[in-house]
């Protein structure tokens, strides 16, 4: 008479299993398989685990004696089938990714599984498994940008030294200017959250003009300074540079990280440079907006005081809404851990060319590199 196969499980093992076998999202074969073989481990027959599981004695003892010979990677796959794939359908399957990838409808910027279905006589089900089988998805686009800035790499490093190697008796600011804010004042009060509705807000409003929020953002504290325009010139620049000017002190120098937007770099502006020599601009590079540290904190200042709200009736209370949010410690309250608390991040002279050696790890740098849009560095 034929005996089963004893099957004695390791403590390790049997916790992998047993996971196998409670998982809610593990697929249904699996579990079976898993059951069978713990089942078979507390030494019950094929027949009372068929039983008990709802199953036949023949599967049973088929992952049994799979899972004998080959262990948990014995369950986990099946077997490989019996004959060759049939030629006429990797045929197929190749001309679907062919015409996907290098062709397009005559009527339509990208094929649907209908369209390409029809244009190639085969099933809707069939280039719908090929597509996510290659994982293509012609309804998606991702946008780029790449910078064309023939000193991309010095900038870069002259930049990021500043962040990670502050010079000494100096404070460094990212500075940049989020312009055309508007005070929206929708039509109607919106209603409130309740469960299974989210808030709501009319889509049609008055806008009540528009302001400019002139930023600039002390790398090393997290503090900003800001005030709000109602213009975007080089007049209102200059302005903001005497306001930066007034509210630091005397004895430091002052570096402030911008973007290349022509108002920087006015004849005018130059000339006001020329009259504080304590201050010392320096530029990202070209489509580079990533660099600059506070277009993370415009962004927040977008997402939790500007998008979702209700109501601005007027200049003023936009004024209000965007200089409270300016006027809090950002930084510290954002990244994980002080800057200050870190050597690489703080202290000593600036030295562009150990900036790029220094970047990967700086806890700081990681932060404001991982936010949406921006690459990071590698």
């Amino acid at each position: 008479m034929r005996k089963a196969p004893v099957i004695v499980l390791a403590s390790v093992e049997r916790q992998h299993l047993e996971k196998y076998a409670g998982g809610r999202r593990t697929p249904a074969r699996l579990v079976l398989r898993a059951k069978i073989v713990l089942l078979a481990a507390d030494g019950m027959e094929n027949l009372q685990i068929a039983e008990r599981l709802n199953t036949s004695r023949q599967t049973v003892g088929l992952w049994r004696q799979r899972y004998v010979e080959k262990g948990r990677a014995g369950i986990e796959k099946d077997a490989p089938r019996g004959g060759r794939p049939s030629d006429a359908r990797q045929a197929a399957e190749r001309r679907i990714i062919e015409v996907t990838t290098q062709q397009k409808p005559r009527k339509a910027t990208h094929w649907s599984t209908r369209t390409l279905a029809k244009h190639l006589g085969v099933s809707r089900a069939m280039v719908h498994r090929v597509w996510q089988a290659n994982g293509l998805k012609p309804h998606l686009h991702r946008t780029f940008k790449l910078s064309n800035d023939p000193q991309f790499e010095s900038k870069l490093v002259d930049v990021v030294g500043l962040y990670l190697n502050p010079p000494e008796h100096a404070m460094v600011f990212s500075v940049d200017e989020k312009s055309q804010i508007q005070a929206l004042d929708r039509t109607q009060p919106g209603l409130p959250i309740k469960k299974g509705r989210c808030g709501t807000m009319t889509h049609d409003y008055k806008r009540n003009g528009t302001t400019t929020l002139f930023a600039a953002m002390d790398t090393l504290e997290g503090t900003v300074l800001s005030s709000c325009m109602p213009r975007h010139r080089h007049q209102e620049f200059i302005r903001f540079l005497n306001q930066i000017d007034e509210q630091t002190p005397s004895d430091l120098a002052i570096h402030l990280i911008l973007d290349n937007y022509a108002t920087h770099k006015h004849a005018k502006v130059q000339r006001w440079l020329q009259r504080h020599p304590r201050f010392h601009f320096h530029f990202i590079p070209t489509s580079s907006s990533w660099l600059n540290v506070v277009e993370r904190f415009f962004r927040d200042l977008t997402t939790d005081r500007i998008r979702c709200a209700q109501t601005h009736r007027s200049h003023p209370r936009l004024h209000r809404c965007t200089q409270r949010r300016s006027a809090s410690v950002y930084l510290d309250r954002r990244s994980r851990q002080d800057p200050r608390e870190n050597r690489s991040c703080s202290g000593g002279a600036h030295k562009s060319t150990t900036a790029r050696d220094t970047t990967l790890g700086c806890p700081w740098f990681q932060w404001f590199t991982s936010g949406p849009g921006r690459p990071g560095m590698s």
